[in-house]
């Protein structure tokens, strides 16, 4: 694992799922984590680890973001972890879901980015993470219609990013999982009606037979930040679904 022994690391979505992991994985590494997310109750699981600061925070609100960045400070890694999955194909779709999707899944990571790019171009070093997933540019899913499309547009943010500012030192990669264990994911299948054939369905499109832990994503953010020669990637990570 990474070395990141003084580097401040920011991280939306920290309550959960791959964030929760993410924050445990990069604190282990070394970095002082400041983990956000809106829902205090369950960012409060985080409270005592070593090496973490919570904070609550609304990342639909330019105003929130601005002022939580002004306030920490120096921040060099940025992991944009938050999102969310709307079912349906496109005649399901509704403006709002299309919008809801495109708001938070991409327009809240270019307000932390917009938030903390100048502070990294200043000191000409910096890595930022976009959460983004093969139900993307990479591959279309059935009935993940406004998911895919937002999804997309944050592999395009991505690149676009990396190639306006590689030249100053900053690094900007995606990751693209397929599946991961995670209580949204648990909301998903029993939405369904039927969790166990849920759940059964889901693995049984994965190649490599399981569903991945949210640990192992965590562990790919954390080499990510401390990789200083990768940029403007697409990193897949999901159990050879995309093979």
């Amino acid at each position: 694992m990474a070395d990141l022994t003084g580097k401040i690391v920011f991280i939306t979505a920290a309550a959960q799922g791959i964030g929760e992991a993410s924050v445990r994985a990069f604190a282990e590494a070394g970095a002082k984590v400041i983990a956000t997310d809106i829902n205090s109750e369950k960012l409060a699981a985080l409270e005592g680890v070593p090496n973490v600061t919570t904070r609550r925070l609304d990342v639909l609100s330019d105003e929130a973001v601005r002022t939580a960045v002004a306030e920490i400070g120096r921040i060099d890694v940025l992991f944009n972890c938050a999102g969310v999955v709307h079912n349906g194909a496109l005649l399901d779709m509704s403006d709002s879901d299309l919008d809801f999707a495109l708001d938070l899944n991409v327009r809240a990571q270019i307000r932390t980015i917009k938030a903390i790019l100048p502070q990294m171009l200043e000191r000409k070093d910096g890595a930022i993470i976009n959460m983004a997933t093969v139900a993307s540019s990479i591959k279309g899913v059935p009935n993940r219609a406004a998911y895919t499309i937002s999804k997309a547009a944050v592999v395009g943010l991505t690149k676009s990013i990396a190639a306006d500012y590689t030249t100053s030192n900053i690094r900007v990669n995606a990751i693209c999982p397929g599946t991961v264990d995670s209580p949204s994911l648990h909301e998903r299948w029993t939405a369904t009606g039927d969790f166990e054939g849920a759940r059964k369905a889901f693995i049984a499109r994965q190649p490599i037979g399981r569903i991945a832990r949210p640990e192992e994503v965590a562990d790919l953010a954390v080499y990510l930040a401390g990789a200083t020669y990768t940029t403007g990637q697409v990193h897949i990570i999901d159990g050879g679904w995309t093979a």
